[in-house]
This record gives structure tokens, C-alpha cells and sequence, in this order.
């Protein structure tokens, strides 16, 4: 085993925080999500009913429907036992998503994934059914008054819709935590499987990954429209979070 492929398979050793049981398959590609804002508003439950397929039922925390922007960058992205590659392995994504539920199994439902890579969107759509979107996209580190924060800028390829940006300055602002079960937090981030719908078809991917090393964050937002596209407007201040990195895997999609 490579040196890589030792340090994703060693994320299985840590499996008793999940919902549901590990996949027994072996998992397939493995990628380090980094420098992630979690930027999660309460949304109307009529609205978001309307936008995900009725075959998937909502997640909602205490009668509340959420909704998230997540900024983050992809490194060390590679089928499971190959090196990573730059032209490949490293770039920006950008997820709009929810959560739901299907069978009584909680995940993830993507509305959106933009990515600076148009070689890692072609594979997602085609081997994964996810919407995901070229965007021209960037990602810098700045130091100011001794914090450390990302400029983030995204702008949805034309041949899409130019309009759907982003362009946010993130950063945390305290230490490490852990969240704990039957928190909103621990709703909002501790989910283990993505679901998508493809030609009337309910298909799950499981993904793994030890707890989510969360930081509180703050956030300046110059440019969001990343709903746009929904109909959905954000309102107010959302509830942030950083990670600074988790280092993931991820098995094939399966239709339930």
C-alpha cells in the first residue's frame, strides 16, 4: 500500500460517531477537503419541499429546513492507490446542498457543485449524476490583523449561468471542538452519504471520515447568489463554521 493510500485507509479506524454502518466494499477515491466554511440559513420548508425530488424526504432539525454555501478546496483527490496529480488533484469547489432523508437513512442532497476543474466535473456528472458546473474560481490565503482568512471568489461559467457567484472573505476564530449528538451543529455537519436522483432513480454514495474538527468563523460576504438559481433568497446572518482540513473516502454511487 502507498504511503497515501495508508493515511486515507487509516480513517476507518474511526467509525462508532456514525449514524449508520461503514460500507463493507472497498471504498474508491479518496480527497482532503481544506480551509471549509460551512455557512448554513433556516429556509422555508414549502420552498425547499418544492426544489428536492419527492422520492427523498426532508431533514429537518426541529421543524427547520437548512440550507448551505461551503466554500472549500480539494487536495490529494485520486482513485484509491494512485499518487495525486496537479492537473487533477488540487482545485476550488463550491457545494450548495440540504439534507434529507431516504429509507430513514440521513444524508446530503446537492443542489449545486461548482468546481475549477473541468476534468473532475465531467467524471462527477457522468460516473456520479451530481450537478456539478465549471466555474472560474480562486482561493487566497490573507493575514489580517494577525488572523488568518480565505478571499473566495467563484463566477459560474458562462455556458452555465454567469450570475452565480460568490465572493466571500472566511476565517475561524477560535479553537477546535467537536460537536455533539443532537446539537444543530452536529445535525448540520455530521452527514456520512450523499443522495441523488437520475432518470427517476434514487442512487446513494457513503463517504467516511473521522468527526468534523470544527472551528467557530466569521465571514464578510461581498457577492452570494449562489441560490439565485433556487428562487431562494438568504436572509440574515448564517451560522458559521471553518475546518481546516478532514481527509475523506469515498465509495461508488448505488441505486437504493
Amino acid at each position: 500500500m502507498t504511503l497515501i493510500g495508508s493515511k486515507y485507509s487509516n480513517t476507518l479506524s474511526k467509525y462508532k460517531h456514525r449514524p449508520f454502518a461503514l460500507e463493507q466494499t472497498p471504498w474508491v477515491i479518496n480527497q482532503s477537503w481544506c480551509n471549509l466554511l460551512f455557512a448554513h440559513w433556516p429556509v422555508s420548508v414549502e420552498a425547499l419541499r418544492a426544489l428536492v425530488p419527492e422520492s427523498l424526504e426532508l431533514d429537518l432539525y426541529d421543524g427547520q429546513a437548512y440550507i448551505a454555501v461551503v466554500p472549500f478546496e480539494m487536495r490529494e483527490v485520486s482513485p484509491r492507490f494512485l499518487p495525486s496529480v496537479p492537473w487533477l488533484s488540487f482545485f476550488p469547489e463550491l457545494n450548495v446542498r440540504t439534507y434529507v432523508r431516504y429509507k430513514d437513512k440521513p444524508g446530503v442532497y446537492f443542489f449545486s457543485l461548482d468546481a475549477g476543474n473541468p476534468i473532475a466535473v465531467w467524471l462527477a456528472c457522468n460516473l456520479y449524476h451530481l450537478p456539478y458546473f465549471n466555474a472560474k474560481m480562486q482561493c487566497q490565503q490573507e493575514t489580517i490583523a494577525g488572523q488568518k482568512q480565505y478571499k473566495y471568489i467563484s463566477s459560474r461559467a458562462a455556458t452555465s449561468n454567469p450570475e452565480v457567484q460568490l465572493d466571500v472573505s472566511y476565517g475561524p476564530t477560535g479553537p477546535v471542538y467537536y460537536s455533539k449528538p443532537g446539537s444543530l451543529e452536529h445535525f448540520l455537519t455530521e452527514r456520512y452519504c450523499l443522495f441523488t436522483v437520475y432518470s427517476g432513480t434514487v442512487y446513494c454514495g457513503d463517504i467516511h471520515h473521522e468527526p468534523w474538527p470544527l472551528q467557530p468563523a466569521q465571514a464578510q460576504w461581498r457577492l452570494n447568489t449562489m441560490t439565485a438559481p433556487l428562487g431562494l433568497e438568504l436572509q440574515g446572518e448564517p451560522i458559521l463554521h471553518f475546518v481546516e482540513n478532514i481527509d475523506t473516502v469515498e465509495w461508488p454511487i448505488k441505486h437504493k
